[in-house]
């Protein structure tokens, strides 16, 4: 639930941790929200409608197809939502649209679709106010649009539309105990009332739903995290796509665990341990799997990753710290969100790996005993060694770079948090002022360098 508290919209940790599906929070789960939302705005109109439209434009375009935005809209359009999403029933009903050209919208009726030419790839100039945008219509009998809105996808699976891009927040900040609109506040906050980063998250989030219902929501995020990684453990093949790019996370792990009943694993292989458990994430969301926006789907495996590192690899940790861990991790997205951004056709891709990786730093960093400023310069080094980095997946495909990608983030968050530890949480570079050089590298960086596909990795592959 987010709710605008002064200045800033108040990011739960439900927010930044959403149970969804791949491969991209922004240009999958988004799309998906905003037909939803759209076919909420149709039942609500006093005259019925007889058909649909959508127009995607900017990164939605022209990644569209390697992010299954198309499957994505016509989906949602059907009535599917991203937390509650079918597999088998959403193929059924794809193959049903696809030859009956009709779309079957809940409280709507049957409505005339036809993918091929009611679903536009817009190729041109990408519309005021965001990288990822789409159009949504409705059409009478003579197929002239009745009714039309304009929905943004800014990253993580928020979705906003024009009107909402553009209105400033009421002022709420009386609703919740600990504002912190910066890190230097949140610090502020934590010396003045004695509380961990994660105790003043939770007190900001029980005005929102009791004790037992953020400990389950909490709880269900780790499961599907956890979930998520097994079955990247386990599964094989080729990821779809067309790269032909094979799973690697099931070798790699058999591997290790051979090595570890033989005793010869090196130091540094616990760097392949922390790799493995993202790669197994980012695996399965390339293959359209159930992930948890970490925060958003291209960087999925980052704290998962740091999380079973921890769990099965640290001498001490428990599950019961798990809250902890999540909703100090929430504190930094939403920071980072609130004052960049946390969407890869906004800032490129330190926006989403390079976030991921300070919340989770930030995250070990509390869990084994860190003080707020410690986790602070944690999430910052973790976030400043991210600066610059580029979204250039090859084909517009959630796989190169980005499976391994997340989990050199995952050892960059483990690096970051032990470093910060090792100090007294003092340091040069406050982790504000790397969220605003983070903003201003993206609004620097070219538009090629930014979830189109057009630049980077993305242009320089093999012939063959």
């Amino acid at each position: 639930m987010a709710i605008k508290a002064g200045a800033q919209m108040f990011l739960s940790v439900f927010d930044i941790f959403k149970v969804g599906i791949g491969p991209s929070s922004s240009h999958t789960m988004g799309p998906m929200v905003a037909a939803a939302r759209f076919l909420d705005h149709l039942r609500a109109l006093p005259f019925a409608v007889q058909g649909l439209r959508a127009r995607l434009h900017g990164s939605l375009a022209f990644t569209g197809v390697g992010h299954a935005t198309d499957r994505a809209v016509i989906l949602g359009l059907a009535g599917f939502t991203p937390d509650a999403y079918d597999a088998e029933r959403a193929e059924k009903t794809l193959a049903d649209i696809h030859a009956s050209l009709h779309v079957e919208a809940p409280g709507l009726g049957r409505l005339r679709f036809a993918p091929k030419t009611d679903l536009i790839f817009d190729y041109g100039p990408p519309l005021p106010g965001h990288a990822n945008a789409l159009v949504l219509m409705a059409t009478d009998a003579q197929g002239d649009v009745i009714a039309q809105e304009t929905y943004f996808s800014i990253g993580g699976g928020f979705v906003v539309t024009a009107d909402e891009l553009g209105k400033p927040a009421p002022d709420q900040a009386s609703d919740f105990p600990y504002p912190f609109e910066s890190a230097a506040q949140m610090l502020e906050m934590a010396r003045k009332s004695g509380k961990s980063i994660a105790a003043m998250k939770r007190a900001n989030e029980l005005r929102l739903r009791d004790p037992n219902a953020l400990d389950q929501g909490i709880a269900r995020i780790w499961q599907v995290m956890n979930d998520c990684i097994a079955r990247g453990l386990s599964g094989e093949g080729i990821l779809p796509g067309g790269l032909q790019v094979r799973r690697r996370a099931r070798g790699i792990h058999a591997a290790l665990l051979a090595e570890r009943g033989l005793n010869l694993s090196a130091p540094h292989t616990i760097n392949d341990w922390i790799s493995v458990y993202a790669m197994a994430v980012n695996e399965e969301n390339a293959a359209g799997g159930q992930v948890v926006t970490s925060p958003t789907n291209g960087a999925a495996g980052v704290v998962p990753a740091t999380i079973r590192y921890w769990l099965d690899h640290v001498p001490g940790a428990s599950a019961r710290q798990l809250g902890e861990f999540l909703l100090t991790a929430a504190a930094i997205g939403g920071l980072i969100k609130h004052n960049a951004s946390i969407s890869g056709a906004e800032c490129g891709c330190q926006a989403e790996v390079g976030s991921a990786s300070a919340m989770a730093a930030a995250g070990l960093a509390a869990v084994l005993g860190g003080t707020p400023e410690q986790v602070e310069n944690a999430a910052e080094i973790a976030l400043e060694h991210h600066l610059g980095m580029t979204c250039d997946p090859v084909k517009g495909l959630v796989q190169v770079p980005c499976i391994e990608r997340n989990g050199l983030g995952a050892i960059k968050a483990v690096s970051a948090a032990s470093l910060a530890l090792r100090g007294d949480g003092t340091h040069f570079m406050p982790l504000d002022n790397c969220i605003e050089a983070m903003r201003q590298t993206g609004a620097d960086m070219s538009e090629k360098y930014k979830e189109t596909a057009l630049g980077g990795l993305a242009v320089n592959m093999p012939n063959c």
